[in-house]
């Protein structure tokens, strides 16, 4: 089992940029497919990023080119850059762990507690 803690939040301008961070313990992150969902109020959670174990990383349509995905096997972390932010970016954004391509939260099986951002116009 993994525990997943996020940090990074907070709020920007839109045009700004924030730095996401998912520390994994328990279990170290390589041992992992590993995603970025998000959650707006009043709106289903959905995804952002992912990658895979062996490096591979897919994106939403609505973030492709603005957000990078990464992952430090040795310090056990992924992160989420976020660069030319939005306001319709503005939601708690989620780190999630499974054992296939996370591109649904039907798959992930792991979950952290979130990270607030806020983009203001």
């Amino acid at each position: 089992q993994v525990q997943l803690v996020e940090s990074g939040g907070g709020l920007v301008q839109a045009g700004g940029s924030l730095r996401l961070s998912c520390a994994a313990s328990g279990r170290t992150v390589s041992s992992y497919a590993m995603g970025w969902f998000r959650q707006a109020p009043g709106k289903e959670r959905e995804f952002v990023a992912a990658i895979n174990l062996s490096g591979g990383r897919t994106y939403a349509d609505s973030v492709k080119g603005r957000f990078t995905i990464s992952r430090d096997n040795a310090e056990s972390t992924v992160c989420l850059q976020m660069n030319s932010l939005k306001p319709e970016d503005t939601a708690v954004y989620y780190c999630a762990a499974g054992f296939v391509v996370v591109t649904t939260t039907r798959v992930a099986r792991y979950w952290g507690k979130g990270t607030l951002v806020t983009v203001s116009s």
